[in-house]
């Protein structure tokens, strides 16, 4: 039996997904998880073979991080209505295995959810092919972590002190990668890190104050002829990428 973790903070939508599931000879679901903290904490005690994981405000760079840490061989493919091109790049780094729309018919829900359990990816080629329109920067540990502090609004002297660095050496650090990632300031440089790291928004801690993030391992950027402004949506007809067995 596959043992399926569903998360999702739309009870309506979880209920109607739940219900196909159920009826698929080899699917056993879990309890849904409606929070990130159940689905943490199932994913270390429930041992789940795959996660099908609603893009939520909640799912970020630094959750996809976590959960790596956390799983031991569970496959996860996130449930969206659509994903920007940096943020589905990040999460196959993280080792995301599929992105599904939500849009789709139930039995091509069903048939993507078999195929990552049977040890192919799902990432449709109008995913892949925007990866072919954008420009990757690769970042050192240092950048990385730079670049996530300044998409939080952190101050340099801020960031200096979280670092441990000097102040003059952020400023030198925030130079070079103006020209590494092709940016004239620091605000544009935090908005191409909000769109690696997030789906628009940073997590928030129990007292209101925004939580520390894992350094980026590169920036993704959409190329200036080709950037838009919405995500991409992958029109119909769907054309899945080649599998690949692990």
């Amino acid at each position: 039996m596959t043992r399926i973790l569903l998360y999702s903070d739309e009870p309506i939508l979880a209920k109607g997904l739940e219900s196909v599931l159920r009826q698929v000879e080899g699917f056993d679901l879990l309890p849904t998880c409606g929070t990130v903290g159940c689905l943490m904490e199932q994913l270390t005690t429930g041992a789940p073979d795959l996660v099908l994981m609603d893009l939520t405000p909640e799912i970020t760079f630094a959750v996809l991080s976590d959960m790596k840490h956390v799983m031991l061989s569970s496959r996860i493919v996130l449930w969206v209505n659509s994903i920007s091109t940096e943020l589905a790049f990040q999460a196959m780094g993280l080792g995301v295995r599929g992105i599904l729309r939500k849009t789709l018919p139930t039995e091509l829900q069903v048939k993507c959810l078999q195929k990552v359990q049977g040890g192919e990816l799902w990432f449709e080629k109008a995913l892949t092919d925007s990866f072919l329109c954008a420009r990757r920067v690769a970042l050192t540990q240092r950048e990385g972590q730079l670049v996530s502090l300044l998409s939080q609004g952190l101050k340099n002297k801020e960031i200096a002190t979280t670092l441990m660095i000097s102040e003059g050496t952020v400023k030198v650090y925030l130079s070079r990668l103006f020209q590494k990632v092709g940016v004239k300031d620091r605000f544009e440089l935090a908005l191409f890190g909000l769109k690696n790291l997030t789906t628009g928004q940073l997590p928030v801690g129990e007292k209101g104050q925004r939580g520390a993030m894992p350094g980026l391992r590169s920036l993704v950027l959409e190329r200036p002829t080709e950037r838009a402004e919405a995500p991409a949506r992958f029109p119909i007809p769907l054309r899945p990428v080649a599998s690949r067995h692990y």
